[in-house]
């Protein structure tokens, strides 16, 4: 019997070593998912989905035409689509460590043979040629003093090498039909990227990384809470397209709730007094799990006016090159930044830095004053070329210092699809540069746009880095919102470094687990670390945040530790207090660089739900979507019907109208689950 146990010990230690080796491995390599429809749109299940590169690599799409391929080692492949009936489609993915790389496929039924008639005529050449593309010119730029643009655009940088020797060569880098007629469309590629064609459709290069949902902890073993406020809402946006637009549900790691928290406004106190905001707290049910209570955070930035607002030095940042071709990119983009130069005043001053195969300065610093000047040099951007991200943030940063003002506003505002593969383009070098200049007091705003480009991951990382916030604008209104509405928000910081820390009464909950925020996520002592950045307020800017509670009576099981051997928790004078919790916050001065802090206590009252706030109701509400739409292991009983019944009720003055939307978004997903 001994000899048995001990021989399998050998095994075991293999077993549990090869376990370890997945669960790195996870964080190691990247996936591939999306989803297959016919031409109308239509899922389609049973389609095959493979690597052509690794034979073993592939996966059956479900009913609901998803797919997804993991473990998958960083590098670029091709992914292949095959079903009978249909037209076998490939399509390149690059794959991340850690990320999710999305290809949708669209298959359409096999060409029908041409008539003798038409073959005559593309024998005649009678086929529609592919789209060509403008590329940025700099001496183009240069031919019209009249319009202000009479500014020399520099060389590209010295250490750049010819556009030519950073294009990788890709297997399908030629004109390839794509319709059921030879003559209806064409997929051409500009520079290493599929641009549209007549008819055409592109393939999808969208990159996300990998969200792990917070766990629920036990306060015994993690009595304390950390993390970096954000005021992103890039990823609202972004899941409102793939559902309205696309008509298809996003990828899960495309959905971070915390930044469909922040989308909306909510009707919280203003700020009083010396701090620069207000604190609002509330505890009630957790609708999607009646047993568990939610605690609901919310901080509201002073509101500044327009005319209060410090004198701005702002450089606008412009992608214009061959994957901005396309009407939800730079068209667009021209179009939001006409509307937030028609807010400046005569004492802002505004540059344009365009970057495609090198970058440019398209027009000078020049005051508010000369809007025609302005208004101008944007009409004349056109798309072409490839994308020397690196070296526009490097121009911009050298413009937004030469002009830099004491007191003000400097800021870069970045606009792009988010493909950067000229000069600087990893995360870590492109980070490393936007945080050099954010101690210099630059801050950096990053706006989103486009579809099948995008590049979701690298547009956070560095909003992050740079002290500002990342919006996706996927149309004209959404625009307004982030560049009028709130502009005072996107170009004023009115407190940075801001971080929550929550220490939880063990004798009042059993466990808890902060919904979102998981790249945020700080540790105990960073809290008081002054060196550690975190997260921004613009003025007008709320921020908040949502706490699942259990109860510390419930039956749950919530994962701990055991017993130690030199430590006991004594519980006694947790067990006197009615407290649930002490919130404490650290924010700085925007000039400052030491941190004052904020300390309140909450207490619940067992409020039922009818007696919460609207503000809570609402924002439980989009919670609950969040969870819907990421399939959380923690989403317990939510439903689409919920949380439409819960929205409506909590729809409120809906300002603007986005509550409104957002109830109109979540029946578009339920009947897409229907499908």
């Amino acid at each position: 019997m001994r000899a048995i146990v001990w021989g399998s010990l050998p095994i075991l230690a293999f077993v549990a070593w090869m376990l370890g080796c997945e669960g790195m491995a996870g964080l190691s390599t990247g996936q591939v998912e999306g989803r297959v429809t016919d031409m109308t749109g239509t899922p389609l299940g049973g389609v095959k989905v493979r690597v052509l590169e690794i034979e073993h690599k592939q996966a059956i799409s479900d009913s609901r035409g998803h797919y997804k391929i993991p473990d998958l080692a960083p590098g670029r492949y091709r992914i292949q689509a095959s079903r009978a009936g249909y037209v076998t489609a490939t399509e390149p993915a690059e794959v991340g460590a850690g990320r999710v790389t999305v290809v949708n496929f669209t298959l359409r039924a096999p060409p029908r043979s041409p008539e003798p008639a038409e073959a005559l005529e593309e024998s005649r050449g009678g086929s529609l040629p592919a789209p060509s593309l403008e590329r940025f010119s700099p001496q183009k730029m240069e031919a019209h003093p009249a319009r202000g643009l009479s500014a020399p655009l520099p060389a590209p940088p010295a250490h750049s090498a010819p556009e030519s020797r950073f294009l990788p060569a890709h297997p399908m880098a030629t004109s390839v039909p794509n319709s059921s007629s030879p003559r209806s469309g064409f997929l051409s590629w500009q520079d290493d990227r599929l641009l549209p064609g007549v008819g055409g459709q592109a393939f999808s290069r969208e990159g996300y990384d990998l969200i792990l949902e917070n766990p629920f902890l036990s306060p015994r073993v993690e009595p304390l809470s950390t993390f970096s406020i954000d005021v992103d809402t890039a990823a609202y946006a972004n899941v409102r397209r793939f559902i309205e637009r696309e008509h298809q549900r996003p990828p899960r790691d495309a959905v971070r709730i915390e930044e469909l928290l922040n989308y909306f406004t909510y009707d919280y106190p203003d700020a009083s007094g010396a701090e620069p905001f207000s604190v609002t707290t509330e505890v009630s049910e957790a609708p999607w799990n009646r047993a568990h209570r939610l605690l609901h955070i919310g901080i509201q930035g002073r509101k500044v006016a327009v005319d209060d607002l410090p004198t701005s030095n702002l450089v606008f940042l412009l992608d214009v090159s061959g994957s901005m071709n396309s009407p939800d990119k730079l068209p667009l983009l021209k179009a939001a930044f006409r509307l937030l130069v028609n807010q400046l005043r005569p004492q802002d001053r505004v540059a344009i830095v365009v970057y495609a195969g090198a970058a440019g300065l398209v027009l000078p610093s020049t005051p508010g004053l000369e809007k025609d000047r302005i208004l101008a040099a944007i009409d004349t951007l056109q798309a072409g070329g490839s994308t020397a991200g690196g070296a526009g943030i490097q121009l911009a940063y050298q413009v937004a210092a030469k002009h830099f003002l004491t007191g003000g506003n400097n800021r870069v505002l970045l606009a792009t699809d988010g493909d950067f593969n000229i000069g600087i383009s990893s995360d870590g070098a492109l980070v490393r540069l936007i945080e050099k200049n954010r101690a210099q007091g630059v801050f950096l705003t990053v706006l989103g746009v486009g579809r099948g480009n995008y590049q979701d991951a690298k547009m956070e990382k560095l909003s992050n880095a740079g002290n500002g916030n990342a919006a996706y604008i996927d149309s004209l209104l959404e625009a307004k919102k982030v560049l009028v509405t709130e502009m005072g928000g996107t170009l004023l910081t009115i407190a940075k470094d801001v971080k929550i820390q929550i220490e939880f009464n063990p004798s009042k909950v059993k466990g808890y687990r902060l919904i979102g925020y998981e790249n945020r996520m700080l540790r105990a002592q960073d809290f008081i670390d002054d060196q550690k950045d975190a997260g921004e307020l613009g003025a007008g800017h709320s921020v908040t945040a949502l706490y699942e509670i259990i109860p510390a009576g419930s039956q749950e099981t919530v994962p701990g530790v055991e017993d130690l051997k030199y430590q006991t928790a004594d519980l006694r004078a947790a067990a006197g207090s009615e407290e649930l919790l002490t919130l404490k916050l650290r924010y700085k001065e925007p000039d400052a660089d030491k941190s004052r802090q904020i300390v309140r206590t909450v207490i619940d009252t067992q409020n039922p739900p009818t007696q919460t706030s609207i503000d809570f109701r609402f924002s439980a509400a989009v919670a609950e979507f969040g969870l819907l739409l990421r399939d959380s292991p923690y989403q317990g009983q939510a439903s689409f019907e919920q949380v439409l019944a819960q929205a409506k009720a909590a729809r409120g003055r809906d300002e603007g109208g986005y509550r409104r939307q957002f109830i109109e978004l979540v029946e578009q997903a339920a009947q897409l689950e229907k499908r």
